[in-house]
Parts: structure tokens; C-alpha cells; sequence
């Protein structure tokens, strides 16, 4: 199942960005591999899943919502997380309100499949991989901190990922360190 394997290396090479602890949404979370994460660097974390067995085994890591957010309402409708964690997730209609869900001074974290991924396995159809620059592109309010887009050895795997910061509300220059202390 989805959601039981490791924590994925982008998000731990990023969580520190995320304010000590604050709130953290896992979009498509699973069974909570990135909550139970999260969760143990004393962050409170939200998932949302729309699998009832997976949102099952990740409420034991904090307040999970079993909703589908495809075909349903956004069920966190004018909040803000200081973190947006999204892995092996596309779905572009929501990309804009995911953005809007980093609160001034958060992150978002996304790392999923891209263009190229059809030619070493699934997934393999367009709607389920981003297209080149694509994250660059839906998160162009946010400042980029990192980004990756190509080819991955092992697993076999076309990815792209990005690590983007909402500019926090003092104005201030802020610094946002390319490594954990």
C-alpha cells in the first residue's frame, strides 16, 4: 500500500524548511509514510487520502480526513500550512489551491512523475505526468529553493520535484538553507 514505504529523500532533504513545529498537510498521504515523519520533528500533520484503509493506518500519526479531493470539495477550504507535502500525486486542477495552501513563511514540498516515465513503467499516461518545467510553471507565486526534473536509476523513474517558499509577511530578507543544521 501507498504510503507504508520509507519517507521519500526529497522530503527529508527539505523538511527543514518547515518552522519548527507547525502545521503540515500530506496531500494524497497514503498510509502515512510522511506523517509518521513529520510528525516524529514535532510538527503537527493533516493528511488526506481518499483510500478509507489507508487513512485507517495514518491516523495513528495525526488527524487524517478520508475525502476525494478530485471529484469533491477542497476540504481545507481558506487555511494555510507552513508546509504542503505532495508525493507521486498530479492532479493539475488542484495544483492552484495546493500553492494557495502555503502559509506566508511555508513551504511546499512536491515531488511526482514526469514526461519520459511511460518508457520504464507506470505510471505511463499523460494525465499522471508532469510535463517539463511544469511544477516550475503552477508554482511561479512561491521562490524556488530547489528543483529537479530528469531521470532517476534506482528505482527506474522519471521525476521532478521542487522545493518553494511563500515569502513570509514582515518583509524581511529571509534565508532559507540549502541543508539541515
Amino acid at each position: 500500500m501507498h504510503g507504508t514505504e520509507n519517507p521519500s529523500a526529497w522530503v527529508q532533504r527539505w523538511a527543514h524548511l518547515i518552522a519548527p513545529n507547525s502545521t503540515v498537510l500530506d496531500v494524497a498521504c497514503g498510509a502515512g509514510r510522511h506523517l509518521r515523519y513529520l510528525a516524529a520533528l514535532g510538527h503537527r500533520v493533516t493528511g488526506v487520502d481518499r483510500n478509507p484503509e489507508a487513512v485507517a493506518m495514518a491516523q495513528a500519526s495525526g488527524e487524517v480526513i478520508c475525502a476525494d479531493i478530485e471529484n469533491g470539495p477542497w476540504p481545507f477550504a481558506g487555511q494555510t500550512f507552513a508546509g504542503v507535502v505532495v508525493t507521486n500525486y498530479l492532479w493539475r486542477p488542484l495544483l492552484p489551491t495546493l500553492v494557495a495552501s502555503v502559509a506566508p513563511g511555508g513551504v511546499l514540498i512536491y515531488e511526482t512523475f514526469a514526461m519520459g516515465n511511460e518508457s520504464v513503467g507506470k505510471p505511463s499516461r499523460p494525465d499522471f505526468l508532469l510535463q517539463a518545467g511544469e511544477l516550475l510553471q503552477a508554482t511561479q507565486g512561491l521562490r524556488t529553493v530547489a528543483y529537479e526534473d530528469g531521470f532517476e536509476a534506482s528505482p527506474e523513474r522519471f521525476v521532478q520535484r521542487i522545493a518553494a517558499v511563500r515569502a513570509g509577511s514582515s518583509g524581511a530578507i529571509e534565508r532559507w538553507p540549502l541543508q539541515a543544521a
